[in-house]
């Protein structure tokens, strides 16, 4: 026989009120069943818990030793309902992606799925810790620069966006046709930095460069994106981070003809399951519509 939390709840009301009766009465029950109830966890702690006397009852040392441990498991399961109450109904998952993927993924993402039977919760870190927060289910889908295959986790890449040069549209080069490196040289620069591809371009900008000055690489796209459009800069960026501005003529894409082609190459990436995942597909299927607007 187990011990039922109603009779642990029930000691603490004797002990409270000092008589089976007033218990009785506190908990809407008969004092014959108060009696029942106490005679059977007596026998299953195995010890005396209270003495009665004409006035009421009092709580024996055993009772005494006994309380502490019944309060705990009351407060125990109390926390537990509230935990339940706070967690949502609907499943609820994590997606996780660079901070300058975020503004092109999130809101689509999100406004795609605004009436689907799930949560999302969205959060912004590095591809490195991206792909061990997917390993440990703190995240179920990540979005990421391609990385080496990891065990455990499926990639698929959503889409590449070439790195572009862009302006605002009142900059003096906004309208200036083709153009080569060495016509950008000298401007105020700010690349959003990728990596290597950004080290080769720096380095190719200074050799072509005739007066000296400082070149700025910037993290994430959004602050590339500032300097352009707020500052004057000329940057480098993902055009995909950009697609809005350049459709809507707020920024300029140059037209280079002496430059390499770099691309982002962004991949989704999520943890491997035996089990059908309903939600988590449901995202997969909608990201995978929607890349090809990102493309």
């Amino acid at each position: 026989m187990s011990i039922a939390m109603d009779d642990l709840a029930l000691l603490l009301d004797i002990v409270a009120c000092g008589s089976f009766s007033q218990a009785a009465a506190r908990r809407g029950w008969s004092q014959p069943q108060v009696s029942q109830r106490v005679a059977l966890l007596e026998a299953e702690v195995g010890a005396q818990l209270f003495r009665r006397h004409r006035r009421g009852a009092l709580p024996t040392p055993a009772c005494e030793a006994f309380l502490p441990a019944a309060q705990q498991a009351l407060d125990a399961l109390q926390r537990g309902r509230e935990a339940l109450q706070r967690e949502p109904a609907l499943p609820r998952l994590t997606l996780a992606s660079l901070p300058s993927l975020s503004s092109v993924i999130f809101g689509p993402v999100l406004l795609a799925l605004a009436d689907a039977a799930l949560e999302i919760r969205c959060s912004t870190d590095h591809s490195p810790a991206i792909m061990e927060r997917l390993l440990t289910g703190q995240a179920q889908v990540g979005f990421v620069l391609r990385c080496p295959p990891m065990a455990g986790i499926q990639m698929e890449r959503i889409w590449r966006s070439p790195m572009v040069a862009v302006v605002h549209n009142r900059h003096p080069l906004a309208s200036a046709g083709s153009l080569q490196l060495a016509d950008i040289a000298n401007e105020r620069l700010a690349p959003q930095y990728w990596g290597e591809g950004c080290d080769e371009l720096l380095a190719l900008i200074r050799a072509a460069r005739r007066v000296p000055g400082p070149i700025h690489a910037v993290q994430p796209a959004g602050a590339a994106r500032e300097l352009a459009m707020e500052h004057g800069f000329l940057t480098f960026m993902p055009e995909v981070a950009v697609r809005r501005d350049l459709r809507d003529g707020r920024l300029v894409k140059l037209a280079l003809s002496d430059l390499p082609l770099w691309e982002w190459e962004v991949m989704m990436a999520w943890r491997t399951g035996k089990r059908a995942d309903a939600p988590l597909q449901q995202v997969l299927d909608t990201v995978r519509a929607l890349a090809g607007e990102w493309r």
